[in-house]
């Protein structure tokens, strides 16, 4: 079952997109150097339809988009959120924060907006270092995912 530990809107995560970041607990991928060690407990309450929806009444008027921070431990979990957000919710994107190195088989990529995908790796730094290894992707119209990931990085001005 997956749970959630906490939320919070959020602006740089996705970009263009004013975020509600759902915090899902008992990560798997237990990145060194992670910088949300609390999220590896199996903490939280159910993060299903319901909270979904309190979500929405909640957040609904500030928000364009809902993404899941994790969920690796249930991606069929994750996946049907996502399905249930665009059939019940259409006006809101649906973006995945994955540890994982690939998108699971099973899951229906098409049913997000946005997929991060690729472990914390310290020496690699995080999704602002053009050095990363972790990728974002975005649904182009015609269901193509393109790699976004230069969009996190800042350029220095020249002095």
């Amino acid at each position: 079952m997956l749970k959630y530990v906490n939320t919070g809107i959020v602006f740089q995560e996705i970009p263009d997109e004013v975020t509600l970041a759902i915090n899902i607990s008992n990560c798997p991928c237990r990145c060194p150097g992670c910088h949300s060690h609390y999220l590896w407990e199996d903490i939280g309450l159910p993060l299903n339809t319901d909270a979904i929806d309190a979500f929405i009444s909640k957040y609904g008027n500030e928000i364009t988009c809902l993404a899941f921070m994790g969920g690796d431990a249930d991606p069929k979990g994750v996946n049907l959120l996502a399905q249930y957000i665009h059939e019940e919710y259409p006006q809101f994107k649906v973006a995945w924060y994955s540890g994982r190195l690939r998108v699971p088989a099973g899951i229906k990529k098409n049913d997000f907006d946005y997929i991060k995908i690729g472990p914390y790796i310290r020496h690699l730094g995080p999704l602002k270092q053009p050095s990363t290894n972790q990728r974002m992707y975005r649904q182009e119209p015609n269901g193509e995912f393109t790699d976004i990931t230069y969009r996190f990085w800042h350029h220095q001005m020249a002095q």
